[in-house]
């Protein structure tokens, strides 16, 4: 049964929110007292069982509001629009959570990396976060001048690629990367300006995306790779999302927060 709906609380945006890690970051914030807008490029109201519509069930199960958006990062034109959806919604924004991302269509050595490959992950994973962060940053300082509601944040989700090599998805690595730079360079930019920016690194985390490498990483996972001895889940991201949008790092913009079971140990 449907609990009834708490009253307003603050506003977050997360894409890639019908699925994986957007999914399990969009629940914990709920779970947190978050209204959410979710973007995914997958905008189905007839499926129930998965994707948007799934987590707008699951959201307001929680006593919290949910608003699907079917969108394309990668498409910068329309990043207005969807931000205005969010505002004539919820009448605020509070938390960006650039999390869409994609991984190469086939896996190939660095040498028979294709141009077209690289050029549509960064489009997604990188030039659409930044130009997204960038109009909502706005909207953000435009908030904060009038004195209107708590110090925003925003939220970047990299990967360990951004620092690991994995020479068969040079493109994937390169687009974490330079994903994992504009964090820092909007940290830097918005600290004056009250605006808290952080980035999460996910370390091997089960989702669709990493489905179809699960037995690599099951043996990789025995034999000592991940120090806490097992997979990430959605929701570590998420309770890591959830604690850095209420606040609890408040004097630490530019930080970065790794979700991966101790890989960034460095180890004999």
């Amino acid at each position: 049964m449907t609990k009834r709906a708490r009253k307003p609380g603050p506003v977050a945006v997360v894409t890639g929110a019908g699925r994986g890690i957007g999914r399990g970051i969009v629940i914990e914030l709920a779970r947190e007292g978050f209204d959410v807008a979710g973007i995914d490029i997958v905008f189905e109201p007839r499926n129930t069982k998965k994707g948007l519509f799934e987590v707008k069930n699951t959201v307001e199960a929680l006593g919290r509001r949910f608003l699907p958006l079917g969108g394309d990062v990668a498409d910068i034109g329309a990043h207005e629009l969807m931000l205005d959806a969010v505002e004539g919604e919820f009448g605020r924004l509070d938390v960006l959570v650039n999390n869409a991302g994609v991984a190469p269509a086939k896996r190939r050595d660095i040498l028979g990396t294709t141009a077209e490959s690289w050029d549509r992950l960064m489009s997604v994973n990188a030039r659409g976060a930044f130009f997204l962060t960038q109009k909502a940053a706005r909207r953000m300082i435009g908030r904060r001048e009038a004195g209107n509601g708590a110090p925003p944040c925003i939220v970047f989700i990299t990967s360990i690629s951004a620092v690991v090599s994995s020479t068969a998805r040079a493109e994937y690595c390169v687009s974490k990367a330079a994903l994992s730079m504009a964090a820092t360079l909007f940290a830097h930019a918005l600290a004056p300006l009250g605006i808290g920016v952080y980035e999460i690194r996910p370390g091997i985390i089960a989702t669709d995306m990493t489905a179809g490498v699960k037995g690599k990483y099951d043996r990789l996972i025995a034999h000592g790779l991940v120090p806490q001895g097992r997979w990430g889940q959605p929701e570590d991201v998420g309770r890591a999302v959830a604690a850095l949008a209420k606040g609890a790092f408040a004097f630490s913009t530019g930080a970065v927060i790794e979700v991966s079971g101790g890989m960034n140990i460095r180890r004999l």
